[in-house]
């Protein structure tokens, strides 16, 4: 696993859960403040997108994982 394919997987897994937890229909459902988190999530890919630069990506780098292959 390298940093790139573990952003995608903690975001895609943050977004079904906050979903899950903010759907008024979901079994799961807690308040829809939950849906602030995955607007939260957006923005931040958003913003990773366009300069490069996630927080996440940042904290694996110290942990020791591996970058992407260039």
């Amino acid at each position: 696993m390298n940093v790139d394919r573990l952003i995608r997987i903690f975001a895609g897994t943050f977004v079904l859960v906050s979903l899950a937890l903010g759907v008024p229909g979901s079994p799961l459902f807690v308040s829809q403040w939950w849906l602030a988190f995955t607007a939260f999530v957006g923005a931040n890919l958003l913003q990773y997108g366009f300069t490069g630069f996630c927080p996440l990506g940042w904290v694996l780098g110290r942990l020791g994982v591996p970058s992407a292959p260039r």
